[in-house]
């Protein structure tokens, strides 16, 4: 995959501006959104402080593959991309959010709630009065109360800290008797909503997104899956470090699923995720690597710090243009 180097410190513009259909803002009318509230939301935007490297390549009049960009600043990244989520809350109630968990979001969502709590009593109700999430996925056989479960994980990094209702909040239910069923029942739920808006993704060491394990096609549905040994060995650190005390399965929405959002928003952080990363956006789609199929989605952003670029740009030289 080849597109031109366009290294720039602006952020990426279509980012910054609100998609055209918004049409409710906090505290304002149903008036279509103008030019001035535009920048408005711009200025709520946390100060962008990464380089844009790489801009999606433009074919038949169309732009195609993700938008990457670098931050050398952990703390930046997580305060940017967390302002990139509230900004989405707020800006299309209408839409649910996709969320996921992993070490990569832990500091996104601190940043979440200290950008939250930054609000007036009256914008942080009405964010909790027109919250609505969808996760990615949860593991099968764990109950939603045990402190290793994804929904566990939810309640104490954003449902408790922003006092969200439950209900708001959508996983998987692993514990349902059939979990296939289970699976179709959540895709079900999801599409009844409409579509997720803004997805947020993180990627597996084996370039899985969601738990879509490899090999796995663009159209995969929600459904069970059989997890990967190297992903239950990546998750072992909420299991005592036990590869063997993982869930063998989980319910995952699907590459379908996925790539039917509106955006999507990829996060990566580490020198360990390199190699994978720059797979994921320079070789060819293929369902040996789920993540590649995101450079079929027209509307993505990769967000990435220099340790996750560190390969990517050795390959592709940046430098000098090529990427």
């Amino acid at each position: 995959m080849c597109r031109s180097c366009v290294t720039t410190t602006e952020a990426p513009n279509w980012w910054h501006s609100p998609p055209a259909e918004a049409s409710w803002e906090p505290g304002g009318t149903d008036q279509e959104p103008s030019a001035e509230r535009a920048s408005g939301w711009d200025r709520a935007l946390v100060g962008f402080t990464g380089e844009v490297l790489n801009a999606p390549q433009t074919h038949d009049g169309q732009e195609q593959g993700p938008t990457l960009v670098r931050f050398s600043d952990p703390a930046g990244l997580a305060d940017w991309v967390a302002s990139l989520l509230l900004r989405e809350r707020r800006l299309r109630p209408e839409r649910p959010l996709g969320l996921a968990t992993g070490r990569t979001m832990e500091p996104i969502y601190a940043s979440l709630v200290r950008q939250v709590k930054g609000l007036t009593p009256a914008e942080q109700q009405e964010l909790r009065k027109h919250w609505c999430s969808f996760n990615l996925d949860a593991y099968v056989g764990l109950d939603r109360a045990d402190p290793r479960s994804f929904a566990a994980e939810m309640t104490s990094r954003l449902t408790t800290p922003l006092g969200l209702d439950p209900e708001q909040v959508h996983l998987p239910d692993g514990q349902a008797a059939d979990s296939h069923a289970a699976a179709e029942c959540y895709a079900a739920q999801l599409a009844a909503t409409g579509g997720v808006g803004l997805q947020l993704l993180g990627l597996g060491l084996n370039g899985h997104v969601g738990f879509n394990e490899p090999p796995c096609e663009a159209d995969a549905p929600c459904r069970c899956v059989e997890l990967n040994p190297a992903t239950r060995h990546q998750n072992a650190g909420a299991f005592g470090g036990n590869p063997e005390a993982v869930p063998e399965r989980a319910i995952s929405l699907g590459l379908r699923d996925i790539l039917a959002a509106d955006r999507l928003l990829l996060v990566v952080t580490g020198a360990a995720k390199a190699e994978v990363l720059a797979r994921a956006l320079q070789e060819p789609p293929t369902p040996e690597l789920p993540a590649s199929w995101i450079q079929l989605h027209p509307r993505a952003l990769v967000v990435a710090d220099g340790e996750a670029c560190s390969v990517l740009q050795a390959s592709s030289d940046v430098s000098e243009g090529v990427a």
